[in-house]
């Protein structure tokens, strides 16, 4: 043990004793608390967290994980990390604070934002901080000027057109400028020891991991001829991290070993690293959520007042929280999360014949991680 973990980090349970029993029991408390008082609150089962571990090194057994810290930065999630051994992929000042907090070394921490803030690059260099990525000329000179003796790593841009989020729209260097951005790093005394590539979250097109890996491969090629050492490839991340994903992390990972044989094989000398953050978390956190209002709208038209005897009618439920707070992903993602009543109410199929007492002191779960407006449930 790295000495990361302490007993006070937890709650343990008896064995067989699962997260659905402990939502339960605080439930139960929750909604038997005084209007008003009951907040949304996450359990997590960082268990599920050590067997996704696991079946990664299983499927991508090249693969040198990092945890990227944005995407939910609880510290009990982070110790168990680290213990495992894992690197953190942090975005900005706070976030390698925050793992340099808890005793992660500098080796072990990537400065994955393409796009830094001066002061944050200066902060990288003083506390050692030295694997940077840059995808322009602009973000090149800024690290040249504030953390010269810094590592970078090209990041391009990929084909994530079928993704969740268009990260190439933002970051990410052609192909066709690739050359030029790494003789510019040369003149600039600044070595590029590798290439980053994402190819989006929820990305259900595979062969985007093969062509971005084969871009990989010619940028280089590139970088070699003009006298740079390369020996990193980052894969990014974006990996499903639940069942029932359009595409199963098991397929990715073959398609990614397959890639990874013809255009970097083993034995090649290539650190191959993958920036994971949805795939390690989003299975283990429950969210359990609070029914603080209700209206009856009709069917086909929500929304409308008026009363007819011919037309349908439906529920409309108000939570707690909502797409401006921890359902963001419905806005960011087009997830659609699907609540789970716990026992207390019965199943939702029957929440609309319930009293409304009980019912507005329902207790409705969701199995999708985030951070902490209102969202509707129907």
């Amino acid at each position: 043990m790295a000495g990361y973990l302490s007993e006070t980090d937890f709650v343990m349970v008896e064995e067989g004793f699962s997260t659905r029993d402990l939502l339960e029991e605080l439930t139960l408390g929750a909604s038997q608390a005084t209007a008003g008082d009951v907040a949304a609150f996450f359990v997590a089962d960082l268990g599920a967290v050590v067997r996704k571990h696991f079946c990664l090194l299983k499927c991508l057994p090249r693969i040198r994980p990092f945890y990227t810290v944005k995407c939910n930065s609880s510290p009990g999630v982070l110790k168990v990390l680290a213990e495992l051994g894992l690197g953190f992929s942090c975005a900005n000042k706070a976030e390698m604070e925050l793992v340099q907090r808890i005793g992660v070394p500098a080796s072990k921490i990537v400065y994955a934002n393409p796009c830094k803030q001066i002061a944050q690059i200066k902060y990288a260099a003083k506390h050692g901080v030295r694997l940077l990525s840059f995808d322009n000329e602009v973000e090149l000179a800024k690290v040249v000027k504030s953390h010269p003796s810094a590592k970078m790593v090209l990041c391009i841009a990929t084909d994530d057109s079928h993704s969740l989020s268009h990260l190439s729209f933002k970051f990410g260097a052609s192909l066709k400028s690739c050359r030029h951005l790494l003789e510019n790093a040369k003149r600039s005394h600044v070595e590029v020891v590798g290439v980053s590539f994402h190819v989006g979250s929820g990305c259900p097109d595979l062969h985007a991991y093969t062509q971005s890996i084969a871009d990989a491969r010619l940028v280089f090629e590139m970088g070699a001829e003009l006298g740079h050492r390369m020996h990193i490839l980052d894969l990014g991340g974006g990996f499903p991290g639940l069942e029932g994903a359009k595409v199963r992390f098991e397929e990715i990972a073959t398609v990614i070993n397959s890639a990874l044989d013809l255009y970097f094989p083993e034995g090649c000398g290539v650190d191959i690293l993958a920036r994971l953050g949805r795939y390690y978390v989003t299975s283990a956190f429950t969210l359990a959520v609070s029914i603080i209002a209700k209206k009856e709208v009709l069917l086909d038209q929500p929304g409308r007042e008026e009363e007819t005897g011919s037309t349908p009618k439906t529920i409309v439920y108000h939570l707690g929280e909502g797409v401006y707070g921890i359902f963001n992903s419905v806005l960011f993602d087009n997830t659609c999360p699907t609540p789970i009543l716990q026992k207390q109410c019965g199943s939702l199929d029957t929440l609309n014949s319930l009293p409304t007492d009980n019912k507005e002191n329902c207790i409705l779960t969701y199995k999708k991680a985030g951070d902490p407006s209102e969202v509707k449930i129907k």
